[in-house]
Formats: C-alpha cells, sequence, structure tokens
C-alpha cells in the first residue's frame, strides 16, 4: 500500500474525532496565529489550503479576510469541511497533483500536511505550488523539525490508526523550496510546546 493510500484511510477512519478535538487548537497556539496573520497580510487574490483537513486553518483564513478554499487527500475530512462550512469550496485531492491553472493562486497554505510525506517526493510538492501560484504569489508551510520517520500508531482521535510520520530540518525544507524557485521570506524554528514531542517549523516563501 502506498503512503498516500494509507494516509487516505487514516484520516478517513479518524475525521469526525479529529475536527472535535482540534476545533480549538488554534486558540491555544499563538505562533501559528502569528504565521497566519502574517501571511495573511501578504497575500493578494485566492488561497488554497492544501491538505486542508476538516477545514479549521481554512476557516481561519476566512475570518482573516482572505478568498480561501480546502484540498484534502480524505473524502471523509472533506465531507465534514463541508458541513462545518457550507459557503466555503473543498475538494477531494492530492498535493502532488493539484486541480488548479498554472499561475491561478495568490497563495498556498500547506499547514502540517506534507509530514507523512517522504522527502523524496517533496520537490514535486513544492513544483506544484509553484505551478498553481502566480508571481509574486506567497506559501507558507508548517511542519514538525526533525530527521528521520516514524511509524506509528495513534489513538488520541479514537480508532488507532498506522502512519508514517516525517520529521525533516528546516534547511530541508528551505533548500526545496528554493530549488522549485522561491524565494525564501521567512522562517520560524520553535521549541516544542507540553503536547508535542519535538520542535516545530514554519517557513514562508514567494514566486518571483
Amino acid at each position: 500500500m502506498s503512503h498516500l493510500d494509507r494516509t487516505r484511510m487514516a484520516y478517513d477512519t479518524v475525521a469526525r474525532p479529529y475536527a472535535v478535538i482540534l476545533k480549538d487548537e488554534l486558540r491555544q497556539n499563538p505562533w501559528d496565529r502569528a504565521v497566519l496573520a502574517a501571511f495573511a497580510e501578504a497575500v493578494t487574490g485566492p488561497v488554497l489550503d492544501a491538505g486542508c483537513g476538516p477545514g479549521r486553518i481554512t476557516g481561519h483564513l476566512a475570518d482573516l479576510g482572505l478568498q480561501v478554499g480546502g484540498l484534502d487527500l480524505s473524502p471523509e475530512m472533506i465531507t465534514v469541511a463541508r458541513e462545518t462550512h457550507p459557503l466555503m469550496e473543498f475538494a477531494v485531492g492530492s498535493v502532488l497533483d493539484l486541480d488548479r491553472p498554472d499561475g491561478s493562486l495568490g497563495g498556498v497554505v500547506a499547514w502540517y500536511s506534507l509530514i507523512h510525506m517522504p522527502p523524496e517526493e517533496l520537490p514535486r510538492a513544492f513544483s506544484e505550488f509553484h505551478r498553481v501560484l502566480a508571481p509574486g504569489g506567497h506559501l507558507v508551510t508548517a511542519f514538525k523539525i526533525g530527521d528521520g520517520r516514524a511509524r506509528t500508531t495513534v489513538g488520541g482521535y479514537g480508532p488507532k490508526i498506522d502512519l508514517d510520520v516525517w520529521w525533516h530540518p528546516l534547511e530541508l525544507f528551505a533548500g526545496v523550496a528554493a530549488s522549485a524557485g522561491f524565494t525564501e521570506v521567512a522562517r520560524l524554528e520553535r521549541a516544542a510546546m507540553e503536547t508535542e514531542n519535538q520542535p516545530q517549523g514554519y517557513l514562508m516563501v514567494r514566486k518571483p
């Protein structure tokens, strides 16, 4: 089974409890809110939340005034997102093959949506982000800082699910983004909070 199939099946299984458990997580995370606020100020034009899950970041960005829609690998996550945000557009799809025309977006958000992707596939994802962004468009991504893969069984969302979780160095993300044609705008590495096992990273880049 491919990592995409395994990820899709896992998040289909836990979509509803996941949405409930993480519903208010942004209120407890000032760093996430700060990075997303900076992104919202930088962006002009429509935004895609690539790997949107149940739409919690998508809805937050809409509250910040952005024209935003979401895409996720998991059909069940998209069902929950549509129920939660009925006036917003959500679609099933992969960050490796975005169903958007070239240069059609002002911004892309990949908020922990690359953590189940092996490093050899990151260039393809960043190339897709670059393709769909208009010149001057911004990409922001959040991820787990580290080096290596953990095959983990997650039980915190109700049913137990098996997932590969990749921890990537910030320099790796920055290098892949640069190779895809992006110019770096900002980076941030922060220490783990009480509920986390490792540092977290944020990277914002711009298509020239």
